[in-house]
């Protein structure tokens, strides 16, 4: 039985969404993985249903694909801001809390602390003296050691100059490594 992976990232605001999530449960199946890609329109009453009552539903199935999932492989890239996506780092404490394998990448080549900065200068009255703990890595420290704890892997970044925010380059490297890492995982005695 192929590992599942639940794709976490903020992959389901691109316009192409269904077909974005597609390319990347094929990369996963080449590579052994099911892909679980929270995307929402298998939820066929979705638009009919009052705001409150959407926004719930969309939890509760998340909420159960990620308990049916083996790991995470997620979706670091930057968004709305200096960091990752807000939901996004909730499913990531979701699998740390649940010791489960979180594999990520991120498609910005900036460092969180120089996008820290550039955010720190947009704010018209900054707090004097904010400091920004960088510490050289993609995102918030939190983040980094969450994702090194669980798959034992760091944040894959590009090698030269940030990728586009769709590319699949780096998702497909994620992949390649989280695969290996299930392999070796299911291939001990003890399953751990």
């Amino acid at each position: 039985m192929r590992p599942i992976a639940y794709l976490a990232g903020p992959d389901v605001f691109l316009p192409d969404a269904p077909a974005h999530a597609r390319r990347k449960a094929e990369i996963c199946a080449r590579h052994g993985l099911h892909a679980r890609p929270p995307l929402n329109e298998d939820i066929a009453t979705l638009a009919a249903m009052p705001a409150q009552d959407a926004w719930r539903a969309i939890f509760a199935k998340d909420m159960a694909m990620m308990e049916a999932s083996d790991l995470a492989i997620v979706n670091l890239t930057p968004f709305r801001g200096a960091s990752a996506d807000a939901g996004t780092l909730v499913e990531l404490g979701w699998f740390l809390g649940r010791n489960r394998p979180v594999f990520a990448y991120s498609n910005s080549a900036e460092g969180f602390a120089a996008r820290s900065a550039s955010q720190i200068e947009a704010v018209p009255d900054p707090v004097a003296g904010l400091t920004v703990g960088g510490f050289g890595l993609p995102d918030n420290l939190m983040i980094a050691g969450a994702v090194e704890q669980t798959g034992g892997h760091p944040i894959l970044l590009p090698d030269q100059g940030s990728l586009p925010f769709d590319s699949l380059e780096l998702f497909e490297r994620c992949v390649v490594i989280a695969a290996a890492a299930m392999a070796r995982r299911c291939s001990r005695p003890d399953g751990a």
